[in-house]
């Protein structure tokens, strides 16, 4: 892993280079995907069954019928036929997550103002959502769970699923989660020209209002360029961890820790920072020890060889701006008393607080969205909620008095603006 001391002549160059590294950046991608979706939106079904073959060894009939979808019958049965101790498990996460959404509903407002205006908002969910499920490095019951569930908490109405099914194998777990979550429809498609579909619609698929989950870098190029013809959660890139730890941990913890993101993608992104170099040097040991012995080890390896850091400063608290700069998708802090530390940390999709809480309880059972914004999004963007299923629809309603208390002010404004016919609209019923 590369290692930079805070106190080195040139740290800051070297962490300003870290901070703007693009791990997810391609024009070839952005052009590529361009192509698919320009090629779906013109051919629909058929472009489907040229993708999917091309691309997942899958063959779909020409007229939407057989390898297109995967029946809801078949989701029970996968849920039906799991050990016990993994039904189980998906049980607590989706209970957890449910429970967490639904203190994030948000509550409508009806009031009138001191002029007697009615003013106020109304929330209501997106007729139909669109989520995408990873089916490529590994299969993502959690992804499934963490989408649908705030979904079906907003009060969606249509939740379809596209997933891609190598050859037509799909994961019995992520059919277990969606006979958990409720999920209406689940397509055997993926990738770009999955998202294309669930845009704009084929004769097989309705399209969507949203479109949410990740994806590799082309399903996150296309949700970017497909931004505006359906709502998006975000545009999410490799995965990142930053751990904050002093040299009272335990090494082989924060390795796991480090490990656990680089072990998605060869891009993904492990970082720590810690004021004792003695201890980074542990945990550099016990990375090189556990990698050897993970099954993911080419892509663990491929990650920290590439895109991992430590980053050794004199005091902890010399840690937060770094923090904030990189914005991480996840920032631990494995301190005694993190919320010193915490209270200063503006900018992460989510944080895990104190020694005992890894980043891994969070993509399953604690309950807070695993879906989180990367490439420093974090500055500007959330975690994926059930507010990504809603949209919020104001209100007014203006008697005689409230629009003789407000009228001539709007009036006044509309001809400095030089829109007449706004003015007269409200001179007319002022007369």
């Amino acid at each position: 892993m590369q290692i930079l001391r805070a106190k080195d002549e040139g740290f800051e160059a070297k962490f300003r280079k870290l901070v703007n590294s693009r791990r997810d950046s391609d024009p070839g991608v952005a052009r590529d995907v361009a192509g698919i979706i320009a090629e779906v939106r013109a051919r629909g079904d058929k472009a489907l069954v040229d993708y999917s073959m091309r691309f997942d060894d899958h063959r779909l009939a020409p007229d939407g019928g057989d390898g297109w979808s995967i029946s809801l019958d078949e989701c029970k049965a996968a849920y039906d036929a799991l050990e016990t101790d993994l039904r189980d498990a998906l049980e607590l996460a989706a209970s957890r997550i449910r429970a967490y959404h639904e203190a994030q509903l948000p509550t409508d407002r009806d009031y009138r103002d001191d002029a007697g205006i009615r003013l106020g908002a109304r929330w209501n969910a997106v007729e139909a959502a669109g989520l995408y499920v990873p089916g490529g490095r590994a299969a993502y019951p959690s992804s499934l769970l963490m989408n649908a569930i705030p979904a079906k908490v907003a009060g969606v109405e249509r939740i379809a699923v596209v997933t891609p099914t190598r050859k037509g194998e799909s994961n019995p777990l992520v059919l277990a989660a969606a006979h958990i979550a409720g999920v209406d429809e689940i397509w055997r498609i993926g990738g770009a020209h999955a998202v294309a579909a669930l845009a704009y619609g084929t004769n097989t698929i309705r399209p969507v209002d949203v479109v949410t989950g990740p994806g590799n870098a082309w399903v996150a190029e296309a949700k970017r360029q497909l931004y505006g013809v359906v709502g998006i959660d975000m545009v999410a890139g490799p995965s990142e961890i930053l751990v904050i730890a002093d040299g009272q941990n335990d090494p082989d913890w924060i390795a796991a820790d480090l490990l656990s993101q680089a072990e998605h993608d060869p891009s993904s992104q492990s970082i720590l920072i810690t004021d004792d170099e003695e201890f980074a040097m542990q945990v550099g040991d016990c990375i090189d020890l556990q990698c050897a012995q993970l099954s993911t080890a080419k892509t663990a390896r491929a990650s920290i060889d590439a895109h991992g850091a430590m980053i050794i400063v004199d005091d902890l608290n010399d840690a937060v701006p770094l923090a904030n700069r990189l914005a991480a998708e996840h920032v631990e802090l494995a301190v005694a008393d993190p919320e010193p530390l915490f209270g200063r940390i503006k900018h992460a999709g989510s944080v895990f607080l104190g020694r005992m809480t890894p980043e891994a309880v969070g993509d399953y059972v604690a309950g807070p969205n695993h879906v989180l914004p990367t490439g420093r999004r974090a500055r500007f963007s959330s975690g994926l909620s059930v507010l990504d299923f809603m949209k919020r629809t104001s209100f007014i309603e203006v008697g005689d008095a409230g629009l003789g208390a407000i009228g001539p002010a709007a009036a006044a404004l509309a001809h400095a603006e030089g829109l007449p016919a706004h003015a007269r609209s409200i001179e007319e019923r002022l007369k």
